[in-house]
């Protein structure tokens, strides 16, 4: 397979296209079958490059797994996906059986000075040796502390297949572990840039209790990951997280606190190595805007969050549009917000009453909103916390100053620097983002779209935020909207169970964009499809196609494009959770796929046959 550097007269590096006037074309393959298609993860697509000259390159693609969560790699004594607690112990079950992740998420292939290392998330675990789901079981946590490996990857010179050859777990003890680690992207400084999920860990003033570790996310940290030692500080978890790794695959890991935190889903940084852009996982979440003091500064700098102003009608079918103007929640350092984790609670930062016990006659001063969940709380901010607030309740304050906190289950992040758009996936259109006439804040009101859609957002320079003041930044998101062709289609139930049209995506998730090939690969996480899939959108020609099936129940993890190594181009995909069959999946399918399926050997791999773009 020759590289299009080898076809082409000349190839710049930070071209918007191939070979000036080349391009890249993907072939869409049909969704699987039969139960052996559905059961596995396989490719039939295509790639054509069409080189400057008017010929084209054809290669058909493939799926490749590096390795199983269940498999050992090279001089890791344990599985891939074990996991592991503070002082790097293996993790068993309650039926003393070690304690496996069958949920590769987040892949970074990075090349630190001509070696390869992949490094790799394991979002979450639910399900136990025997099978059963710990979520409905009292004998067990339902979720576990999780974990990270790196592995040292060879490319094969001949034909550039990748093989794993030698793992170990990353140790995250010095940042008080890791919750729930979801997507992730790759710094402009070649870093590996993680998340940290924790809805398990939200106080609801609903609830009427402080945290405690008697909560179910953080007595699984205690209990398990601190191993009864130590009771898990809240305000550790919910953060990005950073994964270095120098030139003799030694790794250091740095949480950025000063980056706010939520249930971020992933975040993306932009050219400039100081704007990013956050994936907000949840019911009734934000979009939030970081801006460093400098380029690469993660750990000093501004959080914005967006008020969406909707341009069409109500009920707007097409996902709404909107313009879209900032709110500065605060600026601080990395160094502060860590002294104020350890020093405030929540009740030392607002004071709150849920619905049941407010008496709005008695407590005018106070205000209603809705942040990361669907119960209404009645939040006061006290004296002098607001830039604490900023940094440890980030959604709650956001919403507490007038942002919109009403989109639902905003997942990945990709950015287009040529055209200077990012994408945001929405995996489903509903809940807050639809009209609400029970709250008097309604914001977004669209109408309900279960299989989800991507949003492509404008970017502009020289933009002010609501109190007139310039926003540091020349990647300011303006307006969004829904392209036609990346918007979910509800149907009535097929027989196999699918509720979403099989040939459009339901239930976006993953993103990466590829300037060189000008595409945007988009991951499913759907309980509409049977089977999720990995798409190819192409922005200039509208083309969507299907270029990776799934196993049935399983989610499109893992995604990252490598343009060129060596004359190589890959695509990271992983998936997670085979055999979590949907509530509409047919029984009699359920019991041919059953079988076929090993539940608890998630892949972690890549497509192959495409020529370095």
């Amino acid at each position: 397979m020759k590289s299009l550097t080898t076809l082409c007269v000349s190839l710049s590096f930070v071209a918007s296209s191939l070979c000036a006037a080349g391009s890249v074309e993907f072939i869409g393959m049909d969704a699987p079958k039969t139960p052996e298609q559905m059961a596995k993860a396989y490719s039939e697509a295509k790639v054509i490059i069409h080189t400057t000259s008017g010929g084209t390159i054809e290669r058909n693609l493939s799926y490749q797994t590096l390795f199983g969560v269940k498999d050992k790699v090279g001089t890791n004594k344990n599985p891939a996906g074990q996991l592991y607690t503070a002082s790097m112990k293996p993790l068993l079950d309650p039926f003393g059986k070690p304690l496996i992740a069958e949920t590769p998420d987040s892949n970074s292939l990075l090349k630190v000075d001509g070696s390869l290392y992949l490094v790799t998330h394991y979002e979450y675990d639910w399900i136990l040796s025997d099978g059963s789901s710990a979520e409905k079981t009292d004998v067990w946590h339902e979720r576990a502390p999780m974990s990270m490996t790196l592995t040292s990857i060879k490319q094969d010179a001949k034909n550039g297949k990748l093989k794993a050859v030698d793992q170990y777990p990353i140790d995250f003890s010095k940042v008080g572990g890791i919750w729930i680690p979801c997507a992730g992207s790759q710094t402009p400084w070649n870093t590996h840039l993680g998340t940290e999920e924790d809805y398990d860990l939200f106080f609801t003033a609903a609830s009427g209790k402080e945290y405690t570790k008697a909560q179910k996310g953080l007595k699984a940290m205690s209990e398990l990951y601190f191993e009864g030692k130590k009771e898990a500080n809240p305000y550790d978890y919910g953060h990005i997280t950073e994964v270095a790794v120098d030139k003799s695959g030694k790794t250091n890991v740095t949480k950025h606190f000063a980056m706010g935190r939520g249930t971020w889903e992933m975040a993306k940084i932009m050219s400039d190595g100081k704007t990013a852009f956050f994936g907000d996982d949840g019911t009734n979440v934000g979009l939030f805007m970081y801006i460093g003091d400098a380029k690469g500064d993660l750990d000093n700098g501004t959080i914005y969050a967006a008020k969406w102003h909707q341009t069409n009608e109500d009920g707007a079918k097409d996902g709404g549009q909107a313009t879209l103007s900032w709110i500065k929640l605060g600026h601080a350092s990395t160094k502060e917000v860590m002294e104020w984790k350890d020093k405030y609670t929540f009740n030392d930062i607002f004071e709150a009453y849920a619905p049941a016990s407010f008496d709005a006659s008695k407590h005018e001063e106070f205000k209603a909103i809705k942040a990361g969940h669907s119960d209404i709380e009645y939040l006061k901010l006290k004296p002098g916390m607001e830039k604490v607030a900023a940094f440890l309740e980030t959604r709650r304050y956001a919403a507490y100053l007038g942002a919109t906190t009403e989109f639902n289950k905003m997942e990945g992040v990709a950015f287009n620097p040529e055209d200077k758009k990012i994408y945001i996936a929405m995996s489903y259109i509903e809940k807050g983002m639809a009209k609400d006439s029970t709250f008097a804040k309604d914001d977004i009101r669209v109408a309900k779209n279960r299989c989800g859609g991507t949003y492509e957002i404008a970017l502009a320079s020289n933009v002010k935020d609501e109190n007139n003041e310039p926003i540091l930044s020349d990647f300011v998101p303006v307006s969004m909207h829904v392209p036609s062709m990346l918007l979910g289609e509800e149907m009535a139930t097929d027989k196999d169970g699918n509720t979403c049209v099989v040939d459009k995506i339901a239930n976006t998730d993953n993103l990466f964009y590829s300037s060189r090939a000008r595409t945007l690969f988009i991951g499913e996480d759907s309980g509409a499809h049977v089977n999720n899939y990995l798409w190819a959108y192409n922005i200039d020609t509208k083309k969507l196609s299907r270029i990776l099936s799934i196993p049935a129940g399983a989610e499109s993890t893992g995604l990252q494009v490598v343009e060129n190594l060596n004359g190589y181009a890959y695509i990271m995909s992983n998936a997670q959770h085979l055999g979590d069959f949907t509530k509409t999946t047919s029984k009699e399918l359920q019991q041919k796929l059953t079988p076929l399926i090993d539940k608890f050997q998630a892949p972690i791999g890549y497509i192959y046959g495409i020529p370095g773009l």
